[in-house]
């Protein structure tokens, strides 16, 4: 008779009286709900680990079954709960062995294994498999069980890595059966073919050609909101897998179309990364991270039915890439003011300027170049910055004047890029429409199939067919309303406007109706780039300007600048200044001298005026010759001022001093014959008022600067208008 040795009965002695006081844990774990189902015999083996208890001396009611792990793998990040509870058991000391088929149902990572050694160790519990008891206190089990999980681990590394390399092989022949976009089925061969929808493809093409004119992901979406147009979806899962279902179109999901390498053919695999830093507990999806084009594993282009050609969707990716908020990129189209943001270059460094805006009277926001990033940077100084009203005004120039030879040619693309769009659109809101009369007469033949006695299905089947009646009258409703605002084709009137609208391209762009956007968005049709140079630190800017296409054109605008030294003909100015009054002209003779000479004061957005010459003389130390009717003016009060002489002597501008009268921070009136304006000021009003016109700009709202008698000055702030602000000269 052969006698079966039983490998528990040798082993008995490692257990202890002590152990069997506490609980034996049988953990029980598969990998997969596949597993479980299919593989149900080594369920059934685990769970007889309750009896190898029994065997080795528990009581049936003192053995812990955890099967909570059915179904969660051993080898990632997600938790399982039920390791987690065997953990907090055998910390507590509750456990005196623990139990498994073998040692890799514990843990796959070695993290979790000697983690569980450890907590052993340190209660005194034991862990058993078929082939025997081990003690983790005992150096030589502790060096198996140490091995026992090595190879656990290293397995499971095998394992993947045979069904990594078979899955890349597949991939790499274009027979890895992968997800396919909105627009695409695969048939039971497994060929990705054209979603056989009509409709579906329209969609998918409009897209497209959506983002081609417009440019941006948003104003795609809002197209399609706006014009009621979803998306056709086949089901992944569920009991309707594979059935359309049309839904509205998100941002992730236009944006996700036009990354999608396969609407141009191209079978790709290893587009995204699993970065385990930003794995979500409980959430498989996320943690994704997309890869560069060149890490990608496959790229088969021509393998699949494409939508576009491989270059367009190259030059989609290009054009996306740049609409991102990046130094290196020119960014989207947004509604500042600033018509060359994104566009405009140091002329001297070669980096990307930023634009900055100011905001002057009337709330206007008038941009400003800056080329600042060194002085971000490094903390150097700021390499150049100007007013971009001048630059922005000079370009748009060149941009017209390159316009107008393509109006024709502009107005019929227009003409035939509408009529184009309307089609499209039009189309799918007939598909549409012949969806539901298809609906419609479905649900009207299985109304009349059914027997008439079987009230419990007509009832039914009558509710159907009326809803999808109720469906068609309202798609028929909105078809209406949609051809009454958009109508399929255009008209006479609207040809012949589209045609005069280009032959008048100027007027187009200056229309109020046409918004910063709009233009921004024709001028990077037509533009590249936009390097601009100040030369030193005078009003002239040289501007090169790169076209579509490579060719570039140099020209040279003027910027306004802060003062009068800064102008390039500043010695000029003063020499012909000399000469107009030498010449016995009056202030308003010589401001159109000047003007008419092409002579500007530093503010380029302004010409010479009477008060403005006034001041260029005075800082120029240029003094006029008093005219008879000024020398004969009618005899003064004690204390009291013609406004002229008391400007001249405080060194100040006499269209200041004027407003600081009608604001009240000087006493004056007008005389009666003369109509000039006479100022009283004692010898401290006149020290007073010295001292107020020597702070700094800005700040004479200032109490401190007041007299006790001054009113509260912020009702009128100083540089409201144009007019009543000092130059600075």
């Amino acid at each position: 008779m052969t006698t079966i040795r039983q490998p528990w009965k040798r082993l008995e002695g490692k257990v202890q009286p002590w152990h069997r006081d506490r609980l034996a844990a049988v953990y029980v774990r598969q990998s997969t709900a596949g597993q479980v189902k299919d593989h149900q015999e080594s369920t059934r083996l685990q769970y007889a680990l309750v009896e190898r208890a029994v065997t080795l001396g528990w009581p049936a009611s003192r053995v812990l079954v955890i099967d909570e792990d059915l179904g969660h793998s051993a080898s990632g990040v997600d938790a399982r709960p039920g390791f987690q509870r065997l953990v907090s058991e055998v910390g507590l000391d509750h456990v005196g062995v623990v139990l498994g088929i073998e040692m890799s149902r514990l843990a796959r990572t070695g993290r979790e294994w000697h983690q569980l050694l450890e907590l052993c160790a340190l209660s005194g519990a034991l862990l058993a498999d078929p082939d025997g008891v081990y003690d983790p206190v005992d150096h030589n089990d502790r060096l198996l069980l140490g091995l026992k999980g090595t190879i656990s681990e290293a397995e499971l590394h095998l394992i993947k890595q045979r069904m990594w390399s078979g899955r890349l092989a597949k991939a790499r022949r274009g027979e890895l059966v992968v997800a396919l976009p909105v627009g695409y089925v695969r048939r039971p061969s497994g060929e990705a073919v054209l979603d056989p929808d009509e409709q579906v493809q329209a969609v998918v093409r409009l897209v497209f050609d959506l983002f081609d004119r417009l440019g941006t992901i948003n104003a795609v979406l809002c197209y399609l909101a706006d014009n009621n147009i979803q998306l056709g979806v086949r089901l992944r899962e569920g009991p309707e897998r594979g059935e359309l279902q049309w839904r509205r179109p998100s941002r992730a999901g236009v944006q996700n179309m036009l990354r999608h390498p396969a609407y141009a053919g191209i079978y790709a695999y290893g587009r995204s990364r699993i970065d385990p830093r930003r794995r979500q507990a409980g959430r498989p999806y996320t943690g994704r991270v997309r890869a560069e084009r060149e890490d990608w594993y496959v790229y088969l282009p021509g393998l699949l039915p494409a939508y576009i050609s491989v270059e367009r969707y190259e030059r989609n990716m290009q054009r996306m890439d740049a609409n991102r908020a990046r130094a290196e990129s020119i960014g989207v189209v947004r509604d500042g003011p600033a018509l060359l943001a994104g566009l405009v270059a140091c002329g001297r460094c070669g980096k990307k300027m930023s634009v900055r805006y100011q905001r002057g009277a009337g709330g206007k926001l008038h941009p400003a170049y800056v080329c600042g990033s060194d002085k971000t940077t490094f903390a150097t100084g700021q390499c150049q910055q100007l007013a971009g009203d001048c630059v922005d005004e000079h370009v748009t120039v060149l941009l017209l004047a390159a316009m107008a030879p393509a109006a024709v040619e502009v107005s019929l693309a227009a003409a035939e890029q509408v009529q184009a769009q309307r089609a499209q659109v039009d189309q799918i809101w007939r598909q549409r429409l012949e969806r539901a009369e298809f609906a419609v007469d479905r649900a009207r033949r299985q109304y009349q199939l059914a027997e008439p006695e079987n009230r419990l299905v007509v009832r039914q089947l009558e509710k159907d067919w009326e809803t999808a009646m109720g469906e068609r009258q309202r798609l028929k409703e909105e078809y209406d309303r949609f051809l009454a605002v958009r109508p399929r084709t255009l008209s006479a009137a609207e040809r012949e406007q589209i045609r005069a609208l280009a032959a008048d391209v100027p007027g187009i762009w200056h229309a109020p109706t046409t918004s910063d956007a709009d233009r921004k968005q024709l001028i990077r049709h037509l533009v590249e780039k936009v390097h601009i140079k100040v030369i030193g630190t005078s009003e002239k800017v040289k501007v090169q300007v790169t076209w579509a296409g490579g060719h570039r054109s140099e020209s040279e605008t003027v910027r306004p600048v802060a003062c009068l030294t800064q102008l390039s003909y500043y010695p000029q100015l003063i020499t012909r200044a000399q000469e107009l009054v030498n010449a016995g002209m009056n202030a308003g003779q010589i401001a159109d001298r000047l003007n008419a000479e092409g002579l500007r004061p530093p503010k380029r957005s302004k010409t010479f005026t009477k008060n403005a010459v006034r001041d260029l003389l005075r800082s120029l130390g240029i003094q006029r010759s008093r005219t008879p009717a000024r020398q004969a003016r009618p005899d003064l009060d004690e204390h009291e001022w013609w406004l002229r002489d008391l400007a001249e002597h405080l060194q100040m501008s006499e269209v200041t001093l004027d407003a600081w009268v009608r604001r009240g921070w000087a006493t004056g009136y007008l005389h009666p014959q003369a109509g000039l304006r006479i100022v009283h000021a004692d010898p401290a009003e006149v020290e007073h008022l010295r001292t107020l016109h020597q702070v700094p700009r800005g700040q004479h709202n200032r109490r401190p600067w007041m007299n006790n008698q001054a009113i509260n000055m912020t009702d009128e702030p100083e540089g409201e208008t144009g007019d009543e602000t000092e130059p600075q000269v």
